[in-house]
């Protein structure tokens, strides 16, 4: 096959001036296909085959190309690893890119271009289209979102996915300057290597039960099954011989749960039923994204049981409260 042919194969039907010049065109070969129509300018040097609109694979090439020695970043590396069909990207949002630090190509339409220090460890140009390594893409999304939620949901799904593992973003993550929010990030996805959930437990405790006056839980009790095997609840509420009873059960599980752990929790929820127990389960949703509506209707759930107290408020309870005052 013709070399000029064999890019456009493997580029998606899309080819940067300076490729064609290498792989033995000239000058007054591609000023004839541009002419005929057969090319069209994308970004200055760089074609595609055709003038209808773009996939979203030839936008990613054409910014690739346009940029020179540049990698797809953020979420459209992720989009190129990934595929279209696993989450829901934006085709029409403008791509990303990762250029080595000092190299900042011309402003392109429909791009936007960041410099990076670590390129040349973390940019993986030998994939087609080259963009950044799946984990060093996973963990900077995490570290510049918005919260903490959508920073541990970034690193469920990555795990989830089965791309990555968290023993594989924790060790990328280990060898990683500048990250802001590492400290939570690396004892979330240790808690997940080790399969623990200590950080979801102490999140539980400062920003669901203290923070609202919520009584005091008995932490990791020893309990046994229908079969009599020991297993440990998380937290018991209303003490050993109580007046009333709940259990509460954190699940900081990243990803998907396997078949044999949910057949697990759910026996030993109806364990806690016959014996009169009724158990409630959380995740990072509720305790990190939803700490105060949680926290209201575990007072609620626990009045229902008997507990004669009240939930408070706490700063933020107040601040939502006024900021959905009317002015």
């Amino acid at each position: 096959m013709d070399p000029i042919d064999e890019l456009l194969q493997l580029q998606d039907g899309v080819v940067a001036r300076r490729q064609v010049l290498a792989a033995g065109g000239t000058q007054t070969f591609v000023a004839r296909k541009l002419r005929r129509r057969e090319w069209v300018v994308v970004h200055p040097g760089v074609y595609v085959t055709h003038n209808g609109p773009l996939t979203w694979t030839q936008r990613a090439w054409a910014a690739v190309l346009a940029a020179g020695n540049a990698a797809l970043d953020g979420w459209s590396a992720v989009r190129a690893h990934e595929g279209p069909g696993r989450r829901r990207h934006e085709d029409d949002r403008p791509i990303e890119l990762v250029v080595r630090n000092g190299h900042r190509p011309a402003r392109l339409s429909g791009a936007i271009v960041r410099e990076s220090r670590s390129f040349a460890e973390s940019a993986q140009l030998h994939l087609n289209p080259p963009r950044l390594r799946y984990e060093d893409a996973i963990i900077l999304l995490a570290d510049h979102a918005p919260d903490e939620l959508r920073r541990i949901s970034i690193l469920a799904d990555a795990c989830g996915g089965r791309r990555t593992t968290a023993s594989r973003l924790l060790a990328r993550m280990k060898e990683m300057s500048r990250l802001t929010h590492r400290r939570l990030m690396l004892a979330v996805l240790q808690d997940v290597a080790e399969g623990t959930c200590s950080v979801l437990e102490q999140m539980y405790l400062a920003k669901v039960e203290r923070a609202h006056g919520l009584p005091r839980g008995l932490r990791q009790v020893a309990d046994k099954d229908s079969s009599g095997r020991r297993i440990y609840r998380d937290i018991v509420y209303g003490g050993r011989r109580p007046r009333w009873r709940q259990y509460v059960e954190l699940d900081g599980r990243l990803g998907h749960a396997s078949t044999l752990d949910r057949d697990r929790d759910l026996e030993r929820d109806l364990d806690a039923a016959l014996d009169h127990a009724d158990t409630v389960r959380l995740g990072y949703g509720q305790v990190v994204g939803r700490p105060c509506a949680t926290a209201a209707k575990m007072g609620r759930l626990f009045q229902l049981r008997g507990w004669d107290g009240e939930p408070t408020s706490c700063p933020d309870c107040d601040q939502r409260r006024r900021s959905h005052q009317p002015g």
